[in-house]
């Protein structure tokens, strides 16, 4: 009897859905059987997390891009046993800097006055996307309609959640572990992700060409080629 394919959950970021997944849920049906939890409604990381392992089966691969990459450090810290391998997607390990704590209240503050919330609208574009991709209205599109469709509450919650430092939780896994960031990542940047992989001894960094911080949707084959790769790599190793 062939076995049951393994449970694959992925973690949205900030103002993202499972519109941002689009492409791994139909690309790696075949390998797993995947869900996209709805992060929305919290207010902590700690709250996000006990909602994914309150409805998770109970062991499950887990990939969690940006924001969601702090949900499953949280996750890592509550139930490691749970947890069959990890991806981390253009994120990071590390509590804000005071200076990005500095533009996340400054962030909040303009949303929170703002008459109309139109999300990651095309005016801040260039720093989610690749430059060569700022033409694909296709693309941008996808990202401003998740953002606006989310709307302000979510932002000002997202925005506000305290981020805690993910490294002894991550590095006391032994599991298999793949790291994966766009070349040109302007919000959690390229270099960020070769300290962190170095930091919880991940041997599996995938620098994604030409490609900013949305990589699942700017880039879903190389994505799509890098999970499932991860998904089938020998379990208990990292």
């Amino acid at each position: 009897m062939t076995a049951p394919l393994p449970q694959l959950i992925l973690l949205p970021g900030l103002l993202n859905d499972a519109e941002l997944w689009r492409d791994q849920i139909s690309g790696l049906a075949d390998v797993a059987r995947i869900w996209v939890p709805d992060l929305a409604p919290y207010a902590t990381l700690r709250e996000m997390a006990q909602s994914v392992l309150a409805k998770a089966e109970p062991t499950f691969a887990l990939a969690g891009f940006s924001m969601g990459g702090y949900v499953a450090q949280e996750i890592a810290r509550i139930a490691p046993q749970r947890i069959e391998r990890l991806a981390l997607l253009d994120t990071s390990i590390r509590v804000d800097t005071p200076e990005r704590a500095a533009q996340r209240k400054a962030l909040n503050k303009a949303a929170a006055q703002g008459q109309t919330f139109i999300g990651i609208g095309q005016a801040i574009m260039k720093s989610y996307v690749d430059a060569s991709r700022l033409e694909d209205h296709d693309l941008t599109g996808r990202i401003v309609d998740m953002t606006q469709r989310l709307g302000r509450d979510v932002f000002l919650r997202q925005n506000s959640l305290e981020r805690e430092d993910g490294e002894a939780a991550l590095r006391a896994l032994r599991v298999p572990l793949v790291i994966i960031v766009g070349e040109n990542d302007q919000i959690t940047p390229a270099p960020g992700h070769h300290e962190m992989a170095r930091a919880i001894g991940c041997s599996h960094l995938v620098v994604v060409p030409n490609t900013g911080h949305m990589t699942p949707m700017e880039a879903p084959g190389a994505v799509n080629g890098a999970l499932r790769h991860w998904l089938q790599r020998p379990a208990g190793h990292r």
